[in-house]
């Protein structure tokens, strides 16, 4: 497994493999990996000759007061999972290759990004949308693996490829849970031993949510009152958004129907965690 922190020599090496006609999957990553990442990982080895992943703490996606700084991070510890789950290549770069002095180039995907996580975080999908583009041209990959647990993010990276003619094709994976349900994300690592039972509220409350739709509910108003319950039934819980929208557009929707998402966010204790449940699906 080789490490690369410079851009011109992952676009070199890129290159080079592209000449002989060898296929490409890279999965995106601001590191601290965990099961989750490692399932996109195993999904990247059977599509391609060539794994890359990335390991990089997009400043650009985080607002003022959010976490960048206490991002976990553990390099020696990702290297190690990343070489044991069969990766070829990691780029590491520094924020100097990412966004050199002067920098002033940013992606902007409109409309669904009026929503959700784009309401509460208003330049963090500019940032995600920008770092991605950055890295699809610098790794030049023919195939990208993403988590669906950030649904939001991956609709806007697959809107973001179609608009801009980018030749990628970029794949979701279902969200990988832990035993107990919750969803995997580096962000666990922040939780309290009290605080995750409450964290479970999340995952909880999408099978009541599930058990309504499967009864026949259509009322997303009924719905959504109904998984609000659960989650401030948990202590310490704090809800930022619960929503039900389209799949694609991302607008709320009144009435259910196998083209909505519900989705939440909600901080227990300091950690702000998502979810998402896709009416009509098994998960």
């Amino acid at each position: 497994m080789e490490i690369i922190e410079i851009v011109r020599d992952i676009q070199d090496f890129s290159e080079s493999l592209r000449l002989r006609g060898k296929r490409i999957a890279f999965v995106p990553t601001m590191g601290y990996l965990h099961d989750g990442h490692l399932k996109l990982m195993e999904e990247g080895k059977k599509r391609s000759d060539c794994l890359v992943t990335s390991i990089y703490v997009n400043p650009t996606q985080f607002g003022p007061g959010e976490d960048l700084d206490k991002y976990p991070r553990d390099f020696e510890r990702d290297e190690r999972l990343s070489k044991d789950a069969g990766v070829d290549v990691i780029f590491y770069p520094p924020n100097s290759q990412m966004y050199p002095e002067n920098y002033q180039t940013y992606v902007n995907v409109e409309n669904i990004t009026n929503n959700l996580c784009g309401l509460t975080r208003p330049v963090h999908f500019r940032g995600v949308a920008t770092v991605c583009a950055k890295l699809f041209n610098i790794v030049k990959p023919h195939v990208t693996i993403f988590g669906r647990k950030d649904f939001q993010q991956l609709v806007v990276i697959k809107r973001m490829v179609t608009d801009l003619n980018m030749d990628i094709e970029v794949v979701g994976m279902p969200t990988v849970r832990e035993p107990d349900g919750l969803a995997m994300s580096s962000r666990n690592a922040y939780l309290k031993e009290d605080e995750r039972e409450s964290a479970l509220s999340l995952s909880r409350s999408l099978k009541r949510a599930a058990d309504l739709y499967n009864h026949g509910q259509r009322d997303a108003g009924i719905i959504i009152k109904e998984v609000k319950d659960v989650i401030e039934k948990h202590p310490g819980t704090r809800i930022d958004y619960i929503k039900i929208c389209d799949v694609e557009t991302m607008k709320d929707a009144g009435r259910l129907d196998e083209r909505s998402v519900l989705a939440l966010a909600v901080w227990v204790g300091t950690p702000r965690l998502i979810d998402n449940y896709v009416f009509g699906e098994n998960k």
